[in-house]
């Protein structure tokens, strides 16, 4: 089980459990306000668009050349920037901080 920290554009921060699937899916199903996962999640929307906290990036991994190229896309992209799509919920995620992008 893995412990996710949301931290809204509103500065509210939700902290939500979960041991399988994608953290862009626990978002959905907790009502996380600005992760909409409009695609299904198969990395083709940006509407799921987070911030890794930088203490956090070792955690996440480094994102795909798919990924990479959909947040090219972004203007508020920049080195934190991770599609909560692909990132798979597993224990090497428990006690991250996820700012929901703009």
């Amino acid at each position: 089980m893995a412990k996710i920290t949301f931290v809204t554009n509103n500065n509210e921060t939700i902290t939500v459990e979960g041991t399988s699937g994608s953290v862009m899916s626990l978002a959905v199903e907790n009502n996380i306000a600005g992760i909409d996962g409009d695609c299904g999640g198969v990395c083709s929307c940006a509407t799921c668009h987070v911030h890794v906290a930088p203490e956090d990036l070792e955690k996440t991994g480094k994102a795909s050349e798919i990924e990479t190229d959909m947040l090219e896309l972004d203007d508020n992209a920049n080195e934190f920037s991770r599609l909560s799509c692909q990132l798979e919920i597993t224990e090497a995620l428990d006690g991250i901080i996820l700012k929901v992008a703009k």
